[in-house]
């Protein structure tokens, strides 16, 4: 998986490219390693999610960070009793955080509303010095209302993606004025029922995968 580091494009053409498969989409071809390290994941068939089962559910990070208007966000807290799934990235990404934005939106415009009303969608920054609130508030707007962004102390952020088993490097300036920020590409999945991640998705999760996950996730009573 490669994740590359550009200003950001319109969020009109992210959510176009969201709709085509990720090898394909919106790939600007000035890669840097993406800090992309597996999970212990459960291999068994019985599982009603497309997503990839954790044998070993993780518990919701304590994490409050602030949001994109400004006020604290007690992740536990201010999600607690929705399916919440949290992706770590960072909106000059131009390929592999839009596109799976994209998707989740997608997939969302897809669902019933009580569906869409018990999903919540936490974007966490991890280049907090070029995402401000302001800034982050801009670039979720377009993906829709179940979109949260938060920005703060990046050490915190990323104490928080290595205890879901998501690696984040400290962003790195290059020579030509570019900026790269390694992470790693999964969406951990959190239930309702007792606030833990019981799924994770890969960077190859399709629009349909997770249109037909969202209903599991947001009425499970697990």
């Amino acid at each position: 998986m490669k994740i590359l580091a550009f200003p950001a494009r319109p969020v009109a053409v992210f959510l176009a490219c969201a709709a085509v498969a990720l090898v394909t989409g919106c790939d600007s071809g000035a890669p840097h390693h993406a800090a992309d390290k597996p999970v212990a994941l459960s291999s068994a068939g019985s599982s009603p999610y497309r997503g990839t089962a954790l044998e070993n559910p993780f518990a919701k990070p304590e994490l409050v960070l602030t949001d994109t208007k400004g006020k604290p966000f007690d992740l536990r807290k201010d999600t607690s009793g929705k399916a919440t799934l949290v992706f770590f990235g960072y909106t000059n990404c131009p390929d592999v955080c839009p596109t799976t934005m994209g998707d989740i939106a997608i997939a969302l415009t897809k669902q019933a509303p009580e569906v869409r009303d018990r999903v919540r969608v936490v974007f966490v920054t991890t280049d907090p010095e070029r995402d401000s609130p302001e800034s982050l508030g801009t670039w979720l707007a377009a993906f829709g209302p179940n979109f949260t962004g938060l920005s703060g102390d990046l050490a915190q952020v990323k104490k928080a993606a290595l205890g879901l088993g998501i690696s984040v490097e400290d962003p790195k300036k290059h020579h030509d004025g570019t900026v790269t920020s390694d992470h790693g590409a999964q969406v951990a999945a959190f239930l309702p029922s007792d606030d833990k991640a019981h799924v994770v998705y890969t960077s190859g999760t399709t629009v349909e995968d997770f249109t037909h996950d969202l209903p599991l996730l947001a009425k499970s009573t697990r």
